[in-house]
Protein backbone atom coordinates (compact mmCIF):
# COMPACT_ATOMS: atom_id res chain seq x y z
CA UNK A 1 0.00 0.00 0.00
CA UNK A 2 3.14 2.24 0.56
CA UNK A 3 4.20 1.66 -2.90
CA UNK A 4 1.19 2.52 -4.71
CA UNK A 5 0.87 5.96 -6.35
CA UNK A 6 -1.15 9.07 -4.71
CA UNK A 7 -1.80 11.20 -7.37
CA UNK A 8 -4.30 13.54 -7.60
CA UNK A 9 -7.06 13.69 -10.22
CA UNK A 10 -6.77 16.27 -12.66
CA UNK A 11 -10.11 18.47 -11.87
CA UNK A 12 -12.25 18.68 -14.88
CA UNK A 13 -14.26 21.65 -16.41
CA UNK A 14 -17.35 19.78 -14.80
CA UNK A 15 -15.55 18.88 -11.67
CA UNK A 16 -15.00 22.54 -11.11
CA UNK A 17 -18.52 23.60 -11.13
CA UNK A 18 -20.26 23.20 -7.84
CA UNK A 19 -24.21 23.61 -7.99
CA UNK A 20 -24.78 24.20 -4.60
CA UNK A 21 -28.70 24.13 -4.40
CA UNK A 22 -29.00 20.89 -6.61
CA UNK A 23 -26.56 19.47 -4.02
CA UNK A 24 -28.18 20.58 -0.91
CA UNK A 25 -32.02 19.38 -2.75
CA UNK A 26 -30.30 15.76 -3.68
CA UNK A 27 -32.17 13.21 -1.82
CA UNK A 28 -30.97 11.36 1.19
CA UNK A 29 -31.79 9.34 3.77
CA UNK A 30 -30.19 8.02 7.16
CA UNK A 31 -33.08 5.92 8.57
CA UNK A 32 -31.27 2.87 6.04
CA UNK A 33 -34.02 3.04 3.66
CA UNK A 34 -32.36 3.46 -0.03
CA UNK A 35 -32.55 7.36 -1.14
CA UNK A 36 -33.14 6.32 -4.87
CA UNK A 37 -36.54 5.88 -7.05
CA UNK A 38 -37.39 2.16 -6.76
CA UNK A 39 -39.91 1.96 -9.78
CA UNK A 40 -37.01 3.91 -11.68
CA UNK A 41 -34.46 1.71 -10.84
CA UNK A 42 -35.95 -1.16 -13.14
CA UNK A 43 -35.89 1.48 -15.54
CA UNK A 44 -32.38 2.38 -15.45
CA UNK A 45 -31.31 -1.97 -15.02
CA UNK A 46 -33.34 -1.73 -18.71
CA UNK A 47 -30.97 0.88 -19.85
CA UNK A 48 -28.04 -0.54 -18.43
CA UNK A 49 -28.44 -4.23 -19.87
CA UNK A 50 -29.28 -2.54 -23.63
CA UNK A 51 -26.04 -0.18 -23.31
CA UNK A 52 -24.01 -3.25 -22.33
CA UNK A 53 -25.47 -5.75 -24.82
CA UNK A 54 -24.07 -2.69 -27.24
CA UNK A 55 -20.68 -1.38 -25.73
CA UNK A 56 -19.35 -5.12 -25.65
CA UNK A 57 -18.95 -7.81 -27.86
CA UNK A 58 -18.76 -10.47 -25.11
CA UNK A 59 -19.36 -10.79 -21.60
CA UNK A 60 -18.14 -12.75 -18.43
CA UNK A 61 -18.80 -12.58 -14.64
CA UNK A 62 -18.42 -15.31 -11.87
CA UNK A 63 -20.85 -15.85 -9.61
CA UNK A 64 -21.21 -13.41 -7.02
CA UNK A 65 -20.39 -15.21 -3.24
CA UNK A 66 -23.42 -15.69 -1.22
CA UNK A 67 -23.67 -13.34 1.52
CA UNK A 68 -26.55 -12.27 3.53
CA UNK A 69 -25.03 -8.83 4.40
CA UNK A 70 -24.43 -5.19 2.50
CA UNK A 71 -21.69 -5.43 -0.14
CA UNK A 72 -19.08 -2.76 -0.70
CA UNK A 73 -18.01 -3.94 -3.89
CA UNK A 74 -14.62 -1.67 -4.86
CA UNK A 75 -12.97 -2.40 -8.41
CA UNK A 76 -9.95 -0.99 -9.76
CA UNK A 77 -10.85 2.66 -11.67
CA UNK A 78 -9.98 2.53 -15.49
CA UNK A 79 -13.28 3.09 -17.43
CA UNK A 80 -15.05 6.28 -16.23
CA UNK A 81 -18.58 5.42 -15.49
CA UNK A 82 -18.63 2.41 -17.74
CA UNK A 83 -16.53 0.74 -14.61
CA UNK A 84 -20.27 1.39 -11.83
CA UNK A 85 -21.93 0.36 -14.85
CA UNK A 86 -20.43 -2.70 -15.44
CA UNK A 87 -20.42 -3.86 -11.70
CA UNK A 88 -24.03 -2.89 -11.40
CA UNK A 89 -25.14 -5.32 -14.01
CA UNK A 90 -22.81 -7.95 -12.81
CA UNK A 91 -24.40 -7.96 -9.29
CA UNK A 92 -27.61 -9.33 -7.23
CA UNK A 93 -29.18 -6.13 -5.36
CA UNK A 94 -30.59 -2.66 -5.92
CA UNK A 95 -27.32 -0.94 -5.28
CA UNK A 96 -26.41 2.72 -3.61
CA UNK A 97 -23.15 4.87 -5.20
CA UNK A 98 -21.09 7.61 -4.46
CA UNK A 99 -19.27 9.65 -6.73
CA UNK A 100 -17.55 12.88 -7.52
CA UNK A 101 -19.90 15.89 -6.91
CA UNK A 102 -20.73 17.42 -10.45
CA UNK A 103 -22.26 13.93 -11.68
CA UNK A 104 -25.30 14.02 -9.67
CA UNK A 105 -25.92 17.60 -10.87
CA UNK A 106 -25.07 17.89 -13.99
CA UNK A 107 -27.92 18.05 -16.82
CA UNK A 108 -29.82 14.50 -17.89
CA UNK A 109 -27.07 12.17 -16.04
CA UNK A 110 -27.46 14.14 -13.23
CA UNK A 111 -31.45 13.18 -13.67
CA UNK A 112 -30.53 9.97 -13.53
CA UNK A 113 -28.01 9.60 -11.12
CA UNK A 114 -30.59 11.51 -8.31
CA UNK A 115 -33.43 9.53 -8.89
CA UNK A 116 -30.84 6.37 -8.51
CA UNK A 117 -30.16 7.83 -5.00
CA UNK A 118 -26.00 8.35 -5.56
CA UNK A 119 -24.38 10.27 -2.88
CA UNK A 120 -21.84 13.11 -3.86
CA UNK A 121 -18.69 13.69 -2.90
CA UNK A 122 -16.81 17.03 -2.67
CA UNK A 123 -12.70 15.53 -3.40
CA UNK A 124 -9.80 17.23 -1.30
CA UNK A 125 -8.17 18.40 -4.64
CA UNK A 126 -11.58 20.61 -5.02
CA UNK A 127 -11.55 22.21 -1.77
CA UNK A 128 -7.92 22.90 -2.16
CA UNK A 129 -8.20 24.24 -5.37
CA UNK A 130 -11.40 26.86 -3.93
CA UNK A 131 -14.14 24.99 -5.52
CA UNK A 132 -15.57 23.95 -2.04
CA UNK A 133 -14.92 25.91 1.16
CA UNK A 134 -14.04 23.38 3.44
CA UNK A 135 -17.15 23.70 5.89
CA UNK A 136 -19.27 23.07 3.19
CA UNK A 137 -17.59 19.87 1.61
CA UNK A 138 -17.67 18.45 5.11
CA UNK A 139 -21.13 19.18 5.36
CA UNK A 140 -21.77 17.25 1.74
CA UNK A 141 -19.44 14.81 2.40
CA UNK A 142 -20.73 13.66 6.30
CA UNK A 143 -24.40 13.76 4.73
CA UNK A 144 -23.09 11.16 1.84
CA UNK A 145 -20.79 8.95 4.58
CA UNK A 146 -24.35 8.63 7.14
CA UNK A 147 -26.52 8.13 3.64
CA UNK A 148 -24.05 4.89 2.68
CA UNK A 149 -23.50 3.85 5.96
CA UNK A 150 -27.12 3.85 7.29
CA UNK A 151 -28.46 1.92 3.45
CA UNK A 152 -25.40 -0.87 3.45
CA UNK A 153 -26.18 -1.73 7.16
CA UNK A 154 -30.03 -2.37 5.95
CA UNK A 155 -28.50 -4.73 3.67
CA UNK A 156 -28.20 -2.59 0.47
CA UNK A 157 -24.77 -3.13 -1.94
CA UNK A 158 -23.18 -0.34 -2.83
CA UNK A 159 -20.25 0.25 -5.68
CA UNK A 160 -17.43 1.99 -4.87
CA UNK A 161 -14.00 2.72 -6.60
CA UNK A 162 -11.98 2.71 -3.55
CA UNK A 163 -8.93 4.73 -5.38
CA UNK A 164 -11.22 7.76 -6.01
CA UNK A 165 -10.59 8.69 -9.54
CA UNK A 166 -10.56 6.83 -12.87
CA UNK A 167 -6.58 6.45 -14.03
CA UNK A 168 -4.93 4.89 -16.98
CA UNK A 169 -2.39 2.90 -15.02
CA UNK A 170 -1.53 -0.70 -15.17
CA UNK A 171 -1.90 -1.05 -11.30
CA UNK A 172 -3.65 0.60 -8.16
CA UNK A 173 -3.05 4.15 -6.86
CA UNK A 174 -3.70 4.47 -3.52
CA UNK A 175 -6.88 4.03 -1.80
CA UNK A 176 -9.08 6.40 0.02
CA UNK A 177 -10.50 5.37 3.45
CA UNK A 178 -14.08 6.34 2.76
CA UNK A 179 -15.26 3.07 1.84
CA UNK A 180 -13.77 1.42 5.02
CA UNK A 181 -14.93 4.40 7.45
CA UNK A 182 -18.17 4.30 6.60
CA UNK A 183 -18.00 -0.18 6.17
CA UNK A 184 -17.08 -0.18 9.81
CA UNK A 185 -19.85 2.15 10.73
CA UNK A 186 -22.17 0.13 9.07
CA UNK A 187 -20.96 -2.60 11.04
CA UNK A 188 -22.13 -1.04 14.35
CA UNK A 189 -25.17 -0.08 13.23
CA UNK A 190 -26.11 -3.54 11.61
CA UNK A 191 -24.65 -5.05 15.18
CA UNK A 192 -26.84 -3.05 17.14
CA UNK A 193 -30.01 -3.69 15.26
CA UNK A 194 -29.34 -7.17 15.23
CA UNK A 195 -28.59 -7.50 11.16
CA UNK A 196 -25.60 -9.38 9.18
CA UNK A 197 -22.74 -7.21 9.57
CA UNK A 198 -21.49 -5.54 6.04
CA UNK A 199 -18.92 -7.28 3.92
CA UNK A 200 -16.23 -5.66 1.29
CA UNK A 201 -16.52 -7.02 -2.13
CA UNK A 202 -12.78 -7.22 -4.07
CA UNK A 203 -14.07 -7.42 -7.76
CA UNK A 204 -11.94 -8.03 -10.55
CA UNK A 205 -12.82 -6.23 -13.72
CA UNK A 206 -11.04 -6.87 -16.91
CA UNK A 207 -11.33 -5.23 -19.99
CA UNK A 208 -9.94 -6.59 -23.22
CA UNK A 209 -8.92 -2.47 -24.23
CA UNK A 210 -10.81 -0.35 -21.96
CA UNK A 211 -11.03 2.42 -23.92
CA UNK A 212 -12.17 0.09 -27.29
CA UNK A 213 -15.64 -0.29 -29.05
CA UNK A 214 -17.31 -3.65 -28.68
CA UNK A 215 -14.52 -4.56 -26.50
CA UNK A 216 -14.60 -7.81 -24.28
CA UNK A 217 -15.54 -7.57 -20.29
CA UNK A 218 -14.96 -10.22 -17.65
CA UNK A 219 -15.63 -9.62 -14.17
CA UNK A 220 -14.38 -11.33 -11.21
CA UNK A 221 -15.48 -11.80 -7.73
CA UNK A 222 -13.23 -13.59 -5.38
CA UNK A 223 -14.25 -14.07 -1.67
CA UNK A 224 -15.93 -11.00 0.29
CA UNK A 225 -14.29 -9.48 3.10
CA UNK A 226 -16.43 -9.83 6.48
CA UNK A 227 -16.59 -6.20 8.28
CA UNK A 228 -16.08 -6.46 12.07
CA UNK A 229 -17.70 -4.01 14.22
CA UNK A 230 -15.88 -1.21 16.57
CA UNK A 231 -15.47 -1.93 19.91
CA UNK A 232 -17.38 1.25 21.15
CA UNK A 233 -20.87 1.99 22.32
CA UNK A 234 -20.09 5.86 21.99
CA UNK A 235 -19.89 5.28 17.96
CA UNK A 236 -23.09 3.58 18.07
CA UNK A 237 -24.59 6.37 20.34
CA UNK A 238 -23.69 9.23 18.04
CA UNK A 239 -24.22 7.62 14.33
CA UNK A 240 -27.89 6.63 15.84
CA UNK A 241 -28.13 10.49 16.40
CA UNK A 242 -27.78 11.21 12.94
CA UNK A 243 -24.14 12.72 13.55
CA UNK A 244 -21.16 11.55 11.30
CA UNK A 245 -18.13 9.64 13.33
CA UNK A 246 -15.05 8.75 12.18
CA UNK A 247 -13.94 5.17 13.05
CA UNK A 248 -10.62 3.96 14.77
CA UNK A 249 -8.21 5.03 12.44
CA UNK A 250 -6.16 1.75 13.33
CA UNK A 251 -9.09 0.07 11.75
CA UNK A 252 -9.65 1.90 8.82
CA UNK A 253 -6.01 1.87 8.09
CA UNK A 254 -6.11 -2.20 8.32
CA UNK A 255 -9.03 -2.72 6.63
CA UNK A 256 -7.78 -0.73 3.72
CA UNK A 257 -4.64 -2.61 3.77
CA UNK A 258 -6.30 -5.42 3.24
CA UNK A 259 -8.61 -4.99 0.62
CA UNK A 260 -5.83 -3.10 -1.19
CA UNK A 261 -4.25 -6.82 -1.05
CA UNK A 262 -7.34 -8.48 -2.20
CA UNK A 263 -8.49 -6.00 -5.22
CA UNK A 264 -4.21 -5.96 -6.17
CA UNK A 265 -4.51 -9.86 -6.80
CA UNK A 266 -7.25 -9.43 -9.31
CA UNK A 267 -5.95 -6.29 -11.12
CA UNK A 268 -3.35 -6.10 -13.72
CA UNK A 269 -0.74 -5.14 -11.11
CA UNK A 270 1.97 -5.17 -13.32
CA UNK A 271 4.65 -2.09 -13.89
CA UNK A 272 3.31 -1.04 -16.98
CA UNK A 273 0.70 -2.29 -19.59
CA UNK A 274 3.46 -3.54 -22.13
CA UNK A 275 4.22 -6.16 -19.49
CA UNK A 276 0.54 -6.92 -18.99
CA UNK A 277 -0.22 -7.66 -22.49
CA UNK A 278 3.41 -9.77 -22.45
CA UNK A 279 1.70 -11.87 -19.53
CA UNK A 280 -1.54 -12.56 -21.58
CA UNK A 281 1.20 -12.94 -24.62
CA UNK A 282 3.00 -15.82 -22.37
CA UNK A 283 -0.38 -17.13 -21.39
CA UNK A 284 -1.57 -18.11 -25.13
CA UNK A 285 1.35 -19.29 -26.05
CA UNK A 286 1.55 -22.13 -22.68
CA UNK A 287 -1.78 -22.94 -23.65
CA UNK A 288 -1.16 -23.61 -27.28
CA UNK A 289 2.17 -25.43 -26.20
CA UNK A 290 -0.74 -27.54 -24.33
CA UNK A 291 -3.00 -28.42 -26.71
CA UNK A 292 -5.49 -26.21 -25.04
CA UNK A 293 -5.98 -22.65 -26.08
CA UNK A 294 -7.49 -20.10 -24.70
CA UNK A 295 -11.37 -19.51 -25.65
CA UNK A 296 -12.24 -16.61 -23.03
CA UNK A 297 -11.22 -13.46 -22.02
CA UNK A 298 -11.86 -15.36 -18.27
CA UNK A 299 -9.37 -17.86 -19.25
CA UNK A 300 -6.86 -15.19 -20.76
CA UNK A 301 -7.05 -13.62 -17.31
CA UNK A 302 -6.07 -16.42 -15.55
CA UNK A 303 -3.37 -17.43 -17.67
CA UNK A 304 -1.41 -14.34 -17.24
CA UNK A 305 -1.99 -14.25 -13.94
CA UNK A 306 -0.49 -17.55 -13.35
CA UNK A 307 2.29 -16.30 -15.91
CA UNK A 308 2.84 -12.99 -13.41
CA UNK A 309 2.88 -14.70 -10.21
CA UNK A 310 5.14 -17.67 -12.06
CA UNK A 311 7.91 -14.90 -12.73
CA UNK A 312 7.27 -12.73 -9.26
CA UNK A 313 10.29 -12.58 -7.32
CA UNK A 314 12.92 -14.41 -10.27
CA UNK A 315 16.33 -13.06 -10.77
CA UNK A 316 15.59 -14.57 -14.57
CA UNK A 317 12.45 -12.77 -15.02
CA UNK A 318 13.41 -10.10 -17.43
CA UNK A 319 14.93 -12.61 -19.67
CA UNK A 320 12.32 -14.49 -19.53
CA UNK A 321 9.95 -10.93 -20.65
CA UNK A 322 12.32 -9.08 -22.62
CA UNK A 323 10.84 -10.48 -25.96
CA UNK A 324 7.73 -11.45 -25.46
CA UNK A 325 7.11 -7.66 -24.40
CA UNK A 326 9.05 -7.16 -27.13
CA UNK A 327 6.22 -9.08 -29.55
CA UNK A 328 3.25 -8.11 -27.52
CA UNK A 329 4.44 -3.96 -28.08
CA UNK A 330 4.65 -4.90 -31.77
CA UNK A 331 1.00 -6.12 -31.47
CA UNK A 332 -0.90 -3.34 -29.67
CA UNK A 333 1.46 -0.81 -32.27
CA UNK A 334 -0.88 -2.52 -35.23
CA UNK A 335 -4.03 -3.01 -32.75
CA UNK A 336 -3.84 -6.55 -32.32
CA UNK A 337 -3.23 -8.80 -29.13
CA UNK A 338 -1.85 -12.33 -28.24
CA UNK A 339 -5.03 -13.77 -29.89
CA UNK A 340 -3.27 -13.23 -33.08
CA UNK A 341 -0.70 -15.99 -32.63
CA UNK A 342 -1.65 -19.35 -33.39
CA UNK A 343 0.85 -22.02 -32.86
CA UNK A 344 3.43 -19.89 -32.86
CA UNK A 345 2.60 -18.22 -36.07
CA UNK A 346 1.08 -14.78 -37.13
CA UNK A 347 -2.09 -15.99 -38.24
CA UNK A 348 -2.36 -14.10 -41.54
CA UNK A 349 -5.25 -15.49 -43.80
CA UNK A 350 -8.09 -13.13 -44.89
CA UNK A 351 -11.91 -13.78 -43.25
CA UNK A 352 -13.21 -12.13 -46.87
CA UNK A 353 -16.13 -14.17 -45.89
CA UNK A 354 -16.53 -12.59 -42.46
CA UNK A 355 -16.18 -9.49 -44.31
CA UNK A 356 -18.70 -9.57 -47.01
CA UNK A 357 -21.60 -10.79 -44.56
CA UNK A 358 -20.22 -8.10 -41.82
CA UNK A 359 -21.48 -5.79 -45.17
CA UNK A 360 -24.47 -7.31 -46.13
CA UNK A 361 -25.81 -7.40 -41.93
CA UNK A 362 -24.92 -3.72 -41.53
CA UNK A 363 -25.76 -2.86 -44.82
CA UNK A 364 -29.54 -4.41 -44.13
CA UNK A 365 -30.12 -3.10 -40.65
CA UNK A 366 -28.36 0.54 -41.60
CA UNK A 367 -32.11 2.54 -42.45
CA UNK A 368 -33.24 2.51 -39.19
CA UNK A 369 -29.85 1.97 -36.69
CA UNK A 370 -28.84 4.89 -38.11
CA UNK A 371 -31.41 6.78 -37.34
CA UNK A 372 -32.83 5.28 -34.02
CA UNK A 373 -28.37 5.15 -32.84
CA UNK A 374 -26.48 6.09 -35.26
CA UNK A 375 -26.64 9.67 -34.90
CA UNK A 376 -25.58 9.48 -31.30
CA UNK A 377 -23.35 7.20 -31.62
CA UNK A 378 -21.35 9.39 -34.29
CA UNK A 379 -21.70 12.30 -31.35
CA UNK A 380 -20.58 9.80 -28.71
CA UNK A 381 -17.88 9.27 -30.75
CA UNK A 382 -17.15 12.71 -31.72
CA UNK A 383 -17.37 13.76 -27.94
CA UNK A 384 -15.43 11.47 -26.29
CA UNK A 385 -12.29 12.34 -28.32
CA UNK A 386 -12.61 15.76 -27.44
CA UNK A 387 -13.60 15.55 -23.87
CA UNK A 388 -11.39 16.74 -20.89
CA UNK A 389 -12.03 13.97 -18.67
CA UNK A 390 -9.32 11.70 -20.26
CA UNK A 391 -9.20 8.74 -22.53
CA UNK A 392 -11.33 6.35 -20.27
CA UNK A 393 -14.65 9.07 -21.33
CA UNK A 394 -14.73 7.27 -25.16
CA UNK A 395 -16.16 4.25 -23.34
CA UNK A 396 -18.68 6.49 -21.09
CA UNK A 397 -19.90 8.57 -24.15
CA UNK A 398 -20.68 5.30 -26.25
CA UNK A 399 -22.53 4.09 -22.73
CA UNK A 400 -24.64 7.28 -22.65
CA UNK A 401 -25.63 6.88 -26.12
CA UNK A 402 -26.38 3.54 -25.72
CA UNK A 403 -28.82 3.99 -22.52
CA UNK A 404 -30.66 7.32 -23.51
CA UNK A 405 -31.21 6.45 -27.19
CA UNK A 406 -34.29 3.61 -26.21
CA UNK A 407 -36.08 6.00 -24.22
CA UNK A 408 -35.19 9.49 -25.63
CA UNK A 409 -35.08 8.64 -29.40
CA UNK A 410 -36.71 5.48 -30.13
CA UNK A 411 -40.46 6.57 -28.28
CA UNK A 412 -40.98 9.12 -31.05
CA UNK A 413 -39.53 7.67 -33.83
CA UNK A 414 -41.74 4.75 -32.74
CA UNK A 415 -44.98 6.52 -32.64
CA UNK A 416 -44.28 8.02 -36.09
CA UNK A 417 -43.83 4.82 -37.63
CA UNK A 418 -46.68 3.59 -36.05
CA UNK A 419 -49.33 6.16 -37.26
CA UNK A 420 -47.69 6.70 -40.48
CA UNK A 421 -49.15 3.19 -40.95
CA UNK A 422 -52.58 3.91 -39.04
CA UNK A 423 -54.64 6.62 -37.11
CA UNK A 424 -53.81 7.23 -33.11
CA UNK A 425 -55.77 4.12 -31.45
CA UNK A 426 -55.35 2.06 -28.37
CA UNK A 427 -53.38 0.11 -30.76
CA UNK A 428 -50.69 3.01 -31.71
CA UNK A 429 -49.22 1.91 -27.54
CA UNK A 430 -48.42 -2.05 -28.29
CA UNK A 431 -47.84 -1.06 -32.16
CA UNK A 432 -45.03 1.38 -30.82
CA UNK A 433 -43.65 -0.85 -28.46
CA UNK A 434 -43.13 -3.89 -30.88
CA UNK A 435 -41.10 -1.61 -33.42
CA UNK A 436 -38.77 -0.43 -30.31
CA UNK A 437 -38.35 -3.99 -29.90
CA UNK A 438 -37.78 -4.30 -34.16
CA UNK A 439 -35.14 -1.35 -33.29
CA UNK A 440 -33.35 -3.13 -31.14
CA UNK A 441 -32.92 -6.45 -32.69
CA UNK A 442 -32.12 -4.43 -36.24
CA UNK A 443 -29.32 -2.44 -33.84
CA UNK A 444 -28.01 -6.52 -32.57
CA UNK A 445 -27.88 -7.22 -36.53
CA UNK A 446 -25.80 -4.20 -37.27
CA UNK A 447 -23.45 -4.53 -34.62
CA UNK A 448 -22.75 -8.12 -35.60
CA UNK A 449 -22.11 -7.65 -39.00
CA UNK A 450 -19.83 -4.27 -37.50
CA UNK A 451 -17.91 -7.22 -35.32
CA UNK A 452 -17.82 -9.44 -38.48
CA UNK A 453 -16.35 -6.62 -40.23
CA UNK A 454 -13.85 -5.96 -37.41
CA UNK A 455 -12.88 -9.50 -37.71
CA UNK A 456 -12.17 -9.40 -41.54
CA UNK A 457 -10.02 -5.29 -40.89
CA UNK A 458 -8.13 -7.52 -37.93
CA UNK A 459 -7.33 -10.42 -40.66
CA UNK A 460 -5.84 -7.44 -42.87
CA UNK A 461 -3.79 -5.92 -40.80
CA UNK A 462 -2.16 -9.11 -39.34
CA UNK A 463 -1.74 -9.67 -43.30
CA UNK A 464 -0.41 -6.69 -43.58
CA UNK A 465 2.19 -6.65 -40.88
CA UNK A 466 3.61 -10.67 -41.60
CA UNK A 467 4.64 -9.13 -44.72
CA UNK A 468 6.79 -6.43 -43.13
CA UNK A 469 10.32 -6.51 -41.64
CA UNK A 470 8.20 -5.79 -38.67
CA UNK A 471 6.43 -9.05 -38.76
CA UNK A 472 9.36 -11.06 -39.25
CA UNK A 473 10.67 -9.54 -36.15
CA UNK A 474 7.84 -10.43 -34.57
CA UNK A 475 7.85 -14.50 -35.42
CA UNK A 476 11.52 -14.44 -34.01
CA UNK A 477 10.52 -12.56 -30.86
CA UNK A 478 7.34 -14.97 -30.56
CA UNK A 479 10.57 -18.23 -30.95
CA UNK A 480 12.58 -16.53 -28.81
CA UNK A 481 9.69 -16.74 -26.24
CA UNK A 482 8.49 -20.49 -27.00
CA UNK A 483 11.82 -21.06 -26.40
CA UNK A 484 11.88 -19.68 -22.66
CA UNK A 485 8.68 -21.38 -21.83
CA UNK A 486 10.07 -24.49 -19.94
CA UNK A 487 11.59 -22.08 -17.70
CA UNK A 488 7.97 -20.89 -16.58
Amino acid sequence: MGAAPDIDPRLSRGATKLRKRKLDKLPWDHSGRHPGAPIFWHLIMLMNQIASRYIFRRRQADKLPDYEGGRILCAMHLNGLVDPMTLTHAQDRRVISMGRHDLMTMPLIGWFARRMGSQPVIRRPEIESGVSDHKYAKEINDRTLLTMTNCIASGHNAIVMPEGKSHQDSRLHRFKTGPMRFALNAASIAEHRELTKPALQPVGLHYRCHFWFRTDVFVEFPNPIPVTAPDDPELWNRLSSGTWVEPPAEQVNLLRDELFEAVSVVTPNAPDWDTHRAWHLIGHLRAQKDGEPLRSLREEVLAARDVRDSLSGREDAEGVMEPSIKAARILHSHDLDARSIIDGQLGYGRLWSKGLLGMIMMAAAAPVTIPSTGFQAFLAWFLGDRTDEGIDARTTYHMLAAMFSPILFWPPLAVLASTSVSPISFLTIPISLSIMVGIHLLNILFLTGYDLWTDFADSGKRAKLASSEQGKSLEKLIEETRSNLNLL
